[in-house]
């Protein structure tokens, strides 16, 4: 009896340690992944900043006018060029 009681329990024991190795490897595993996805997220997060500061310099003002002008050719509305259309006169 005292035979099958310490195969018994021998084999419990190791069920138990392999049940915790794959307890740890698991762990391990989503320890690695946990990592990966901060990584990423930093990674995101300063690519986000990079975007917000190009998008405030390139909606300013002067750059728009300095593209306007500059590469479309387009000046300064006046009222010398300003032309006002009224219904029924041709």
């Amino acid at each position: 009896m005292t035979g099958k009681l310490s195969a018994v329990l021998a084999a419990l024991l190791v069920g138990c340690a392999l049940s915790l190795v794959n307890a740890q490897y698991q762990a391990r595993h989503l320890f690695i992944e946990l990592e990966r996805a901060q990584a990423k997220a930093r990674q995101l997060d300063i690519e986000w900043a990079q975007l917000q500061l190009d998008q405030s310099t390139l909606g300013k003002h002067a750059r728009i006018e300095e593209i306007a002008h500059g590469d479309l050719g387009m000046t300064q509305l006046t009222p010398a060029r300003t032309q006002y259309l009224t219904e029924g006169e041709e």
